[in-house]
């Protein structure tokens, strides 16, 4: 009875708000000027607004003081309160609600379009960068679709055949077979596969990169080290990942994820947070810096949910006495911020629910 009332749920409810949410946005945008020709998704994993505090307070002047167009968001998932990183990455990329574990399906085993699947389908070029493992379940919500997120050798099989333009993280154990530095028990090297079909490949740092072409760059064979560890920052990959994506004439749709200031929540890290909040930072820098020349891209800068329940004290005026105090070790149903920026970022702006904001997106590439 209880998958009977989901699902019921799910088919009048979260359909009839797609629809609905289409309708507003096709709406908004015949008042606008220009619809955007690219779209930058940067999603910051368990960024909520104490990390944001903490991110201000450390930065002082920073990209997102750019950015004309703010709001919130709330993530819960179509089976919990709570969400996962799965369930609400499904929800950002398909703009549907799903059970907490599921990547790119309805409750029901269906499958539900992403936003990169739509953009590909467009000719648009598409690509996913993070700082996990590609396999991860924000990344693999954009390119993949299976019923548990711990499914990534699976899911490395279906980015390795999405025809996705640009894969750049970590995850080489789940692409490559036992006996050759992997983990694949089935014998594929989908690395040598993808190389067949005309990517360039590359796992070092600052290797030799194609001006053109397809490229999956893979900098660990799990997830990249934390970002105060590692000799390149996030903003580094996204540079790459532009130049190569902005050179299709039918634009492109790019998703950008800062993995890890999740798990410095998960460990109540503070001095990870830093790290990873200024690394990820430094990604928002380089897409606000392509979006200031072109013109013509949508920056949409938010998290898929909050993590440990950060709050921020202190009594110095000028924060030099910051101190972050957490309320547990995993996620939490806090909303979450939303920022917007160029074309068609007005619509962006308020109060969203994570499915909506998934549906705005989707509406943005309609002809």
């Amino acid at each position: 009875m209880k998958n009977i009332e989901i699902m019921r749920r799910f088919n009048t409810f979260t359909i009839a708000s797609f629809l609905t949410g289409m309708f507003l946005a096709v709406s908004v945008l015949r008042a606008q000027e220009e619809a955007p020709k690219n779209i930058i998704l940067l999603i910051g994993d368990g960024m909520g607004v104490g990390q944001l505090t903490v991110m201000k307070t450390m930065l002082g002047d920073m990209s997102l003081d750019a950015f004309p167009v703010g709001g919130l968001m709330t993530t819960s998932s179509l089976d919990n309160f709570i969400t996962c990183s799965a369930a609400a990455g499904t929800a950002l990329s398909t703009g549907y609600l799903t059970d907490n574990g599921m990547v790119a399906l309805a409750p029901d085993g269906s499958s539900l379009l992403t936003l990169l699947e739509a953009a590909r389908d467009r000719g648009k070029a598409v690509g996913v960068v993070a700082t996990s493992s590609v396999t991860h379940a924000t990344p693999a919500s954009f390119l993949s679709h299976v019923p548990r997120r711990s499914q990534q050798f699976e899911i490395a099989i279906q980015m390795a055949s999405s025809g996705a333009d640009v894969i750049v993280g970590g995850g080489r154990r789940f692409f490559l077979p036992e006996g050759e530095d992997g983990g694949r028990k089935d014998g594929a090297n989908l690395i040598a596969e993808m190389r067949q079909a005309g990517y360039t490949y590359a796992e070092a740092h600052a290797p030799e990169l194609p001006d053109e072409g397809k490229l999956l760059w893979l900098l660990a064979d799990d997830a990249l080290p934390r970002a105060d560890e590692r000799p390149y920052g996030l903003g580094e990959l996204v540079e790459v990942s532009i130049s190569l994506l902005s050179q299709r004439e039918e634009g492109f749709v790019l998703m950008v994820e800062g993995s890890q200031i999740d798990w410095a929540g998960h460990s109540n890290d503070i001095a990870m947070l830093r790290a990873e909040l200024g690394d990820f930072e430094g990604a928002i820098t380089a897409a606000l810096a392509f979006a200031e020349r072109d013109q013509r891209t949508l920056l949409l800068v938010t998290a898929d949910h909050e993590t440990g329940g950060l709050s921020v004290v202190g009594t110095a005026a000028d924060g030099s006495d910051m101190e972050g105090k957490w309320i547990w070790d995993d996620h939490t149903a806090d909303m979450v911020p939303l920022f917007a920026y160029g074309p068609s970022s007005a619509i962006f702006g308020g109060l969203h629910s994570i499915d909506h904001v998934g549906r705005l997106l989707h509406s943005l590439l309609l002809p």
